[in-house]
């Protein structure tokens, strides 16, 4: 399955595909070992924002100031270069960080939550960060090898690299790691959040994965379904109001649970009404 592209045409046929390769014969459980990542179009390259901005260099002029203006708001403990680039890029900075969530319909929240992209095809992307540890440089599997875990913390990091050109240094060839974020707030938390960074900020891990031993994959969302899934999250209780807690994330769930959907489908809600207009002898079409 590595690399392979499903497209599914119900909703039944994609929580088979979201669960994909989660059996884990050790545990003898359903416990994945992907995170993933979802998105609205489904030409979206896996890009950072760093990457998108296209100024790579600007990376470190971009941390120090925002290190520099947020220093009242920021608590002390906040030291760790990791830990500002997490709270950086928690707060909408441009940074090497890519979001992931360990949940698979967390992801499909983000790739159904914008409604104005509903005519597009979506996607979702899972990456198995337990292989990605085989290309890690020896420093860093060293210490996630002594802590007998699959993903990096912030602490962990800290241990061996204090900065992003020290990370670059590590190896040769380029790599990509997993980390969790500080528990910053319950934004983090709900969304089970994952971020992953590459050593070299102007490589795509889309463009990385290829050829490696990394098992991943993509789920293409017909935007034929997107109404369907959005509503079965919302009953779910996957949405705005649980993953963004506040006043912004409720107005934002309430202005799309409200949404009159007929009002963008006339052809099709006019087709409905017909179906059910009975018929010239009293009954309706189709009815003995």
């Amino acid at each position: 399955m590595n690399g392979k592209t499903i497209i599914v045409k119900s909703w039944q046929e994609l929580q088979e595909a979201l669960y994909h390769d989660s059996w884990n014969d050790q545990l003898l459980r359903y416990r994945s070992s992907y995170v993933y990542r979802g998105l609205e179009t489904k030409d979206y390259e896996l890009s950072s924002t760093l990457n998108r901005l296209g100024e790579s260099h600007l990376e470190k002029h971009l941390l120090r100031n925002f290190r520099k203006y947020s220093h009242k708001q920021i608590k002390s403990e906040y030291t760790s270069i990791w830990n500002w680039l997490a709270l950086a890029q928690h707060h909408g900075l441009p940074t090497r960080l890519l979001d992931w969530t360990y949940s698979p319909y967390v992801a499909l929240h983000f790739a159904t939550a914008d409604f104005s992209r509903y005519h597009q095809d979506g996607v979702i992307w899972a990456v198995n960060y337990v292989d990605s540890k085989r290309h890690l440089p020896d420093q860093l599997s060293l210490i996630i090898e002594r802590e007998g875990s699959h993903i990096f913390t912030a602490e962990m990091l800290e241990r061996t690299v204090r900065s992003l050109p020290e990370l670059g240094q590590l190896k040769q060839e380029d790599f990509a790691l997993f980390f969790e974020p500080p528990s910053i707030d319950d934004r983090i938390v709900n969304q089970y959040a994952v971020f992953s960074m590459m050593s070299n900020p102007n490589v795509i891990i889309s463009n990385w994965l290829p050829g490696r031993d990394v098992r991943y994959f993509k789920i293409i969302i017909p935007a034929e379904l997107k109404w369907e899934i959005r509503d079965k999250l919302d009953q779910s209780n996957i949405n705005e109001r649980v993953l963004f807690p506040g006043l912004d994330g409720l107005a934002s769930w309430l202005k799309r649970h409200y949404r009159d959907v007929r009002l963008e489908y006339p052809t099709r809600t006019r087709l409905l009404e017909e179906q059910e207009k009975p018929s010239e002898g009293g009954e309706k079409p189709g009815k003995a």
